[in-house]
């Protein structure tokens, strides 16, 4: 594997072996991040393109001093929003001052669910809620930040993210709940 580094400065001289490289070795990661915010995998693909057309075009005000994957991130995240802001599919709710704690029942309901079941879950969220929901869980953006990046209101931050935990609750609550019934009528069934 070549050193990114190397990578990077190919990148900059505009090396088409090296864009290949990158993309290539950052395929997965930056796929993963774009299937968060997309609605199924050819828009994921699409937003990944576009991302890693940005970081070609942008390379030189890559800071070498810093994570590249956190640079990349940051641009994947954020090609996603504008991707789903020129398909006018996100439309964020009503502010609310404070966000309410949810309270899990079952501590351990997440780790009866595989990844793909997680991932499938965020997904199907509303736009407006799973985009504030990655920004704030998985990419770590604190709310004015997110209120920033896109042009909302703190609160409405808030209340974006408060919404999409108590979808997702709902619909972890319903899953593990069928399962335990599921298992339960199995170990009836042989006695």
């Amino acid at each position: 594997m070549q050193d990114i580094a190397d990578i990077i400065e190919g990148c900059r001289q505009l090396k088409r072996s090296s864009q290949e490289a990158l993309y290539r070795q950052f395929f997965g990661y930056a796929m993963a991040i774009c299937l968060r915010y997309a609605s199924n995998k050819d828009e994921a693909i699409e937003i990944l393109n576009d991302g890693f057309l940005k970081i070609f075009n942008h390379i030189q005000s890559y800071d070498t001093s810093r994570p590249f994957k956190s640079w990349l991130s940051k641009i994947m995240a954020n090609t996603a929003i504008d991707h789903l802001r020129s398909r006018k599919k996100i439309s964020f709710s009503e502010d609310i001052t404070q966000a309410y704690d949810l309270g899990v029942h079952d501590d351990k309901a997440l780790d009866k669910l595989a990844y793909e079941e997680i991932l499938q879950l965020v997904q199907d969220l509303p736009p407006a809620y799973k985009t504030v929901f990655n920004l704030y869980v998985m990419e770590g953006f604190q709310h004015q930040e997110i209120a920033d990046l896109l042009g909302i209101s703190e609160g409405t931050s808030k209340s974006n993210l408060f919404k999409a935990k108590r979808i997702l609750k709902t619909k972890i609550e319903e899953i593990t709940s069928q399962n335990n019934d599921a298992g339960k009528i199995g170990a009836t069934m042989q006695k």
